[in-house]
């Protein structure tokens, strides 16, 4: 089996783990974030009802920042956070998805807090 095959499996594995407790609600909602190697996405998503309730990734028609580093990442952090607390949500669980909460995760993570997004 190919190694990035192997990566992906692992990835899944740890992302049903994690998925398992973490639940978004109607109170507080799930921020997803998935990425691959040349973009970055994030969505607010109610579970309880089955709802995306924002999204934004670095394909948005609004998005300037570069695509696949920790600038776009920071960028996409700041927007979703805009797009949440425009909506009246401020208070989320995170989702990390199965990745390292390292490099363009956390810097996602880290401007989303920043931004006014309590997790």
């Amino acid at each position: 089996m190919a190694k990035t095959a192997l990566k992906t499996i692992t990835r899944l594995k740890r992302q049903v783990r994690v998925r398992k407790k973490v639940r978004g609600t109607t109170e507080r909602p799930r921020l997803n974030v998935f990425k691959s190697a040349k973009h970055i996405y994030a969505q607010i998503i109610d579970d309880t009802n089955g709802v995306t309730l924002a999204a934004y990734s670095t394909l948005s028609s609004d998005s300037d920042a570069a695509t696949g580093n920790v600038s776009a990442a920071v960028n996409v952090g700041q927007n979703i956070a805009r797009l949440s607390i425009e909506k009246g949500i401020t208070s989320v669980v995170f989702d990390r998805n199965g990745f390292l909460y390292h490099g363009r995760i956390k810097a996602l993570a880290d401007a989303a807090r920043e931004a006014g997004l309590l997790f």
